[in-house]
């Protein structure tokens, strides 16, 4: 059997770990063939491929990013895009895909599988944490922990100038690195997509700490959004997935914030760092499970299918029910971290 790889979406930390289980236990205990399609759906589209063996994949484990290369490329919005995929698959002896990604690309693999017949199986993938079916996604645990030391850095530096830092992290339409990281950082406001503020209410929260001597930390999603207004954004364009750019509220709450408290206050924006650099080690355990459960499922000719965590269990779950929702922040883990608040 020829199986076929690809990473596609934003990258993260983890996927390599991934890519090099599905291959050392394809070989060693099946025997398979494998040959990686480069930057996503792009591979497969245009048929660049680059062979995967286990040379290819000794001393990745700790490597950020891709081996594969990623993009955002989305073959159902390409006139013939689905076609071509299937042309291409079948010119290069591919008998199954595996797919590593997040909601768009296991989004497209959804649409493959169910309506077109090629046979894939899903891997979730998103710092985010938003895929549904799943407790976790790799990835997530290391954006947390980045974004965690980068707060605890800005409690010194708020300290020596008393100044309100806010700090803007990932997080399009859920808040979980948000939740986390603020909450384990010690941050006095957290802010997230899921739950619009009150900007007087933030202030308020902001001149409480000041009261007492010490200079407040606010964390913010970037998806965050004011109760009056609209979400900021970097510019209209959209991406293949008809996503808009992101970024900018963190700039946006410091200049309100200073404006109405007289308070000095600086933005910093995590931005890629948190996607950046060398997994943890939950998320090369979990990326390793991943990749030894996905190919399993190849083996067990399970396709449609999507590898998830359920407890300390992998389990299996059809790939369109990872993808018909976007698994959000609770209110009630929202509420709990309010104690902290101001």
């Amino acid at each position: 059997m020829r199986v076929g790889v690809l990473t596609g979406g934003g990258d993260c930390p983890g996927l390599n770990a991934v890519i090099r289980a599905i291959v050392r236990k394809g070989v060693q205990e099946y025997g398979y063939e494998f040959i990686g399609f480069r930057d996503g759906w792009r591979g497969p589209l245009e048929g660049d491929t680059v062979p995967l063996d286990i040379p290819a994949v000794r001393g990745i484990l700790p490597r950020g990013g891709t081996i594969l290369g990623s993009s955002r490329t989305n073959p159902l919005k390409i006139e013939g895009g689905i076609r071509r995929v299937q042309e291409n698959l079948a010119a290069f002896e591919v008998d199954a895909l595996i797919v590593i990604g997040g909601e768009d690309t296991l989004g497209v693999a959804a649409t493959l599988s169910d309506e077109h017949g090629v046979p894939c199986v899903g891997v979730p993938k998103t710092i985010d944490n938003d895929l549904s079916a799943t407790d976790y996604t790799f990835g997530f645990d290391t954006a947390v922990n980045i974004a965690t030391e980068a707060i605890d850095r800005l409690h010194t530096t708020a300290e020596s100038h008393m100044r309100v830092l806010v700090v803007e992290v990932m997080g399009r339409h859920a808040g979980w690195i948000a939740l986390h990281s603020g909450l384990a950082g010690g941050a006095n406001v957290i802010l997230i997509p899921e739950q619009r503020f009150d900007i007087d209410q933030v202030c308020g929260w902001v001149e409480s700490r000041f009261k007492i001597r010490y200079a407040p930390i606010v964390v913010v999603a970037e998806g965050a959004m004011p109760k009056d207004g609209d979400m900021v954004l970097k510019d209209g364009t959209l991406d293949s997935f008809g996503h808009v750019r992101l970024s900018g509220v963190g700039e946006w709450l410091a200049k309100e914030i200073e404006k109405r408290t007289g308070k000095e206050a600086r933005t910093t924006v995590l931005g890629h760092v948190q996607r950046g650099g060398t997994p943890s080690a939950f998320d090369r355990w979990l990326a390793t499970r991943f990749g030894l459960h996905a190919i399993d499922a190849v083996r067990d000719g399970d396709f449609g299918k999507m590898v998830a965590l359920r407890g300390t269990d992998i389990v299996r779950v059809p790939i369109s029910e990872a993808t018909e929702r976007i698994k959000t922040v609770d209110p009630r883990l929202y509420t709990e971290a309010g104690v902290f608040f101001g």
